[in-house]
């Protein structure tokens, strides 16, 4: 990190300005090819057979690491959208699939995307999602229009992973969709246009917007079979959502040192910025704040590996919630620390920001998260025995209560 990416991120954020989200940083390519020699590769996959047999709490302070710099993780392989698709290739691939779509995917050959979100729905709630999949013979058929479709606009994209309806009227509204690789290339695939994230472009996600016209894929394309892409989406989102967790700590920590030193090079009436007591105050919370998520991503980490993702759901919504937030609010010390500097990305704030607040959205907003938060904590509490764990209040009656207070065990209220 110190060598090779801090000193060209300000080559890479030039290089994403003047290049624009069509085309690949040079930068990003070169950097590839040394972090392959060092063996840093792949670091995300648990599965030993593919990546580097990491367990969630392992591969936690290498992820964060990796997250202080916006440019590191797709240098060592380790970026959105592919390692969630790549996770998707290699618990639900066929042998087929895994050869043809994971296997350059692992050796950074080509790049992917995710097209799950959709314009004229409110995808928060994910049985919102229109798209068709319509099984002709042989083949099937996608119609639909998606955007924030993560990768879509980079030319090393060859293979998209995509969730339709494939039965709109099944009764259980989570068995209506599913999800089936298509290659970019297909007919029908249209990419309009590139979504800045706060005006920035291609920084890291790609974001972009994708029209499928009645596009033919074959049949063998579908993950897992029909009905099967909620359950899919939950064993890709969870680790998905971890990582980015992870990240935003690596991104906190960094932000905050650099919001350190500029308070102390700063004077303002008469003493350091760091001396006044908002600054001390603010320094001090960012610090709790981190350490907080920090501890509870490690938590549900811990849990990832040893009850599994399912156990660990209540964890990873906790900290879904809990680290963008937390990094909003570290971001926005920092960019009120380094004054008008600290909004036009010199000092790299303003895209950390806009890569902070997009992660209260992305992989399910806020919202959803602090519902299912709650649904799971009152089914929890509704397991209890609350004679055993003084879940009841005990409201004395009247009589119960003036005799205690006669007695002088605590005075009575003055009415």
């Amino acid at each position: 990190m110190a060598k090779h990416i801090y000193p060209n991120e300000r080559r890479y954020y030039q290089e994403s300005e003047r290049l624009g989200p069509w085309k690949v940083q040079p930068v990003v390519e070169e950097l590839k090819e040394i972090a392959k020699t060092e063996g840093l590769w792949n670091l995300f996959l648990p599965d030993s057979e593919y990546g580097a047999g990491l367990t969630n709490l392992e591969y936690a302070p290498l992820c964060e690491v990796m997250g202080r710099s916006q440019l590191a993780p797709e240098v060592f392989n380790c970026s959105a959208p592919d390692t969630g698709n790549m996770e998707v290739l290699s618990r639900y691939g066929t042998l087929e699939q895994k050869q043809q779509w994971l296997k350059p995917l692992l050796a950074g050959e080509i790049r992917s995307a995710f097209a799950m979100t959709e314009p004229e729905v409110a995808s928060s709630d994910a049985t919102n999602i229109a798209c068709s999949i319509v099984r002709e013979g042989d083949e099937y058929v996608v119609s639909g229009r998606k955007w924030y479709t993560t990768g879509a606009t980079d030319p090393r994209c060859k293979i998209l992973i995509l969730m339709g309806k494939t039965d709109p009227d099944n009764e259980d509204r989570y068995r209506q969709q599913s999800m089936i690789l298509v290659p970019k290339d297909t007919p029908g695939v249209r990419v309009l246009r590139a979504l800045p994230v706060f005006g920035f472009y291609g920084v890291p996600d790609r974001a972009s917007e994708v029209v499928f016209d009645n596009v033919r894929v074959p049949a063998s394309n579908i993950l897992l079979g029909e009905g099967r892409g909620f359950e899919i989406a939950q064993g890709r989102l969870g680790p998905g959502r971890i990582h980015h967790c992870m990240r935003l700590i690596g991104l906190s920590d960094r932000t905050l040192e650099r919001m350190c030193r500029r308070m102390e090079q700063r004077e303002a009436f008469g003493r350091p910025v760091a001396a006044q007591t908002v600054s001390l105050e603010r320094i001090a919370e960012a610090r709790i704040m981190i350490e907080q998520c920090r501890l509870l991503t490690l938590k549900a980490a811990w849990m990832m590996d040893t009850a599994g993702n399912k156990v660990a759901k209540s964890e990873i919504a906790m900290i879904k919630v809990a680290a963008p937030k937390m990094a909003c609010n570290v971001i926005d010390w920092a960019i009120q620390a380094f004054g008008g500097g600290g909004t036009n990305n010199d000092h790299f704030l303003a895209a950390a920001y806009a890569t902070a607040r997009m992660l209260r959205l992305a992989d399910g907003p806020d919202e959803v998260h602090r519902n299912q938060i709650g649904k799971l904590e009152l089914k929890r509490v509704g397991t209890l025995d609350p004679e055993r764990t003084g879940g009841f209040a005990h409201v004395p009656p009247l009589d119960e209560v003036d005799e205690i207070a006669r007695s002088g065990a605590y005075p009575p209220d003055n009415g």
